[in-house]
């Protein structure tokens, strides 16, 4: 009798769990979303004819850094600097293929251009 009565009491906390996770999961609710998987080629950017303007009032300071972009980006970003910060280059001009960026980098630190454009 007490074996019989065990092995009630197993089954009903057993139901009264699969009760509280059936409840669970049918009050959960979740918004539509859209998801997707896909792939297209990365091409790349030319950058010439790059120009760098100095500093009247102290030459050992770089100011602008100047240059031209193929294909016409929307965005670019420079740095002079190995592991500097990406300065901003604002809108481009010339339909998307001129950069003029303010930088404030001294002629000692800059040891590189490194160039990020998007379209």
């Amino acid at each position: 009798m007490f074996r019989s009565s065990k092995i009630f009491v197993i089954v009903l906390v057993v139901m009264a769990f699969a009760t509280a996770a059936y409840a669970f999961a049918a009050s959960n609710t979740v918004p539509a979303s859209n998801a997707g998987e896909g792939s297209a080629a990365i091409g790349g950017y030319a950058v010439t004819n790059v120009t760098y303007t100095y500093s009247t009032a102290n030459p050992s300071q770089i100011t602008f850094v100047d240059f031209d972009i193929t294909p016409a980006a929307t965005k670019a970003g420079v740095s002079l600097v190995t592991g500097g910060i990406l300065t901003d280059c604002g809108a481009l001009s010339a339909g998307g293929t001129h950069a003029h960026c303010p930088v404030n980098v001294s002629v000692l630190s800059a040891d590189m251009l490194r160039v990020v454009a998007s379209d």
